[in-house]
């Protein structure tokens, strides 16, 4: 079964541009524009990762990240924050949240492809 990726973003070009990236890796891609439609999309369809803007409506990044790594049933997604929140701090309350990855925009599709793979390559 292919792994699935959940790109969260509330800007749709932002969304769209990622989105088009995941696909042409051959991975599915759902996609939500809020906090709050990323978790329950990814309690209901379960995706290998998710890509995770901070900066959202209803409910940001970092709540979201916290949500998923908090319950045992989704805490093995991996979770990439792709934001433009770069500070030092940012990064660090971005690992200690639970992310596995942290990268700020504008991102290297080349950079967001090579972390696409490090992570769902090494899933059984």
């Amino acid at each position: 079964m292919p792994k699935k990726v959940l790109v969260c973003d509330d800007e749709l070009y932002i969304l769209q541009a990622v989105g088009r990236v995941v696909s042409e890796e051959g991975y599915p891609v759902i996609t939500a524009e809020d906090g709050e439609t990323a978790l329950q999309l990814a309690r209901a369809e379960l995706p290998d990762l998710v890509l995770l803007d901070i900066m959202m409506p209803k409910m940001n990044g970092l709540e979201v990240c916290r949500a998923l790594k908090s319950d045992p049933a989704t805490a093995r997604i991996h979770i990439i924050l792709l934001t433009a929140m770069g500070q030092e701090r940012d990064m660090q309350e971005g690992i200690q949240c639970g992310a596995d990855e942290y990268m700020t925009k504008p991102f290297s599709s080349r950079k967001l492809r090579k972390k696409l793979h490090d992570l769902l390559d090494a899933i059984p």
